[in-house]
């Protein structure tokens, strides 16, 4: 097993995919799988944390799941309103800080001061992150900042186009999970994640496990990152 601290990466992003199914495959409604995933994500949180990684984003909601049953979306809303903060707690013990990715203005309006107020809650907090995709698509993200750059009137570098995402100011993603078996980003930091490793596991989220994301940590560490650089040059780099 990868020890703490040993070759991992420091940002790491997790689309959680597989809840409805999973609850599904149980005989049970979608809602149950997506309780039960709220509650994995935050145990998966603490447990990156404590092997140590310093940022973690999760794709909670994508800008396409605002089309599903109207049922199913207030379910989730309820679940923001009732369970989100108590469990953010625990993240914040750690000092940690929390920022929403994505157009929160498609939310209901006290959902929106749910995560607003949650943000300001840890905006005082440094060194550590926590992202939470929420009415988010990539494609949309990369829009927004062609508009902001348009508005300043400025020619943009790769740098100063960055910093007119969502995540500015933090590193990129170099590593990228996806649970339930699919194989995509699914519109998920299109930009960010230019040199992202990918991990796929064929296991629904809510099933994922602590030892599993040290598997994909164990994978994620055998890999060669070259950036386009050979072989020769990457060990010239290290020395």
């Amino acid at each position: 097993m990868i020890k703490a601290g040993e070759n991992l990466p420091r940002h790491i992003a997790i689309i959680m995919d597989g809840n409805g199914r999973w609850a599904k495959s149980r005989l049970m409604p979608r809602m149950f799988g997506h309780k039960a995933g709220l509650t994995r994500m935050i145990d998966l949180l603490e447990h990156a944390y404590d092997r140590g990684v310093d940022y973690v984003t999760v794709y909670a909601l994508s800008t396409e799941n605002l089309n599903r049953p109207k049922a199913e979306l207030e379910g989730l809303y309820e679940l923001i309103r009732t369970r989100f903060t108590s469990l953010l707690d625990r993240i914040f013990k750690r000092g940690i800080r929390l920022k929403i990715l994505g157009d929160i203005s498609l939310l209901p309006k006290d959902v929106q001061k749910t995560l607003t107020d949650a943000e300001k809650e840890s905006e005082h907090f440094v060194g550590k992150g926590f992202n939470i995709a929420l009415a988010y698509g990539a494609r949309a993200e990369i829009v927004r900042a062609v508009n902001l750059a348009v508005e300043k009137g400025e020619k943009v570098t790769e740098k100063t186009f960055a910093d007119l995402l969502y995540t500015c100011s933090q590193p990129e993603p170099d590593l990228i999970i996806r649970t339930g078996k699919e194989k995509r980003l699914s519109n998920f930091l299109l930009y960010q994640s230019a040199y992202a490793e990918l991990y796929f596991s064929d296991k629904m989220f809510p099933e994922f496990s602590n030892e599993d994301l040290d598997e994909a940590f164990l994978d994620y560490s055998k890999r060669t990152r070259r950036f386009g650089k050979t072989d020769e040059q990457k060990k010239q780099d290290n020395k």
